[in-house]
């Protein structure tokens, strides 16, 4: 028997993205953002309100990153979300985040987070989200496997869970994307 809870924002997984961007000031900020994802092959597409930093910081500097966050960061990765850097001005000191600028576009990569897709501002969607072109994706080498790709065995992505409002790791390995359903041909 199932039971019904009506309109409700249970999407899973929902990765944590910190979308990075840089202040008009040129300082590095940084926001928690949970509604975002693949838009094409190679764009994202992010669901962020006008009256965020970021949002503003996207559209002046024409760039931002997306890093993953991952279990290892789980506290910054929150916090940044929890605070507006309209209001809090040390929020990338208070975090314990440090920035690199990427050698691609003009945003900052979080040092500690080790995935991150470098993207161009593109556009604005009809009904006001950003899309982006991903121009890069960089990958800190801790987070590398033998085989010289992301090994999530290193790389412990979180996901948001909004039944309870928690985070998950991510990671767990239980099949293989268009082989496994071969079987039943």
């Amino acid at each position: 028997m199932r039971n019904n809870f009506g309109t409700e924002s249970w999407f899973f997984p929902l990765p944590v993205l910190i979308i990075g961007t840089y202040n008009e000031d040129g300082t590095a900020d940084a926001m928690n953002a949970a509604w975002g994802g693949l838009y094409d092959a190679d764009k994202v597409v992010l669901c962020l309100s006008a009256g965020h930093k970021t949002t503003k910081n996207i559209e002046a500097q024409g760039a931002f990153t997306i890093s993953f966050a991952d279990a290892d960061h789980v506290i910054p990765s929150d916090y940044v979300g929890m605070v507006s850097a309209n209001t809090e001005h040390k929020k990338m000191e208070k975090s314990g985040f440090h920035t690199t600028k990427s050698s691609f576009i003009n945003a900052p990569i979080l040092d500690e987070l080790p995935v991150a897709l470098e993207c161009k501002f593109l556009k604005y969607s009809e009904d006001g989200n950003i899309i982006g072109q991903i121009v890069n994706v960089s990958v800190d080498e801790s987070a590398l496997g033998a085989d010289g790709k992301i090994d999530f065995t290193k790389f412990r992505p979180i996901s948001f869970e909004p039944v309870h409002r928690a985070y998950h790791v991510l990671g767990e390995k239980v099949g293989n994307a268009f082989q496994d359903g071969g079987t039943l041909k």
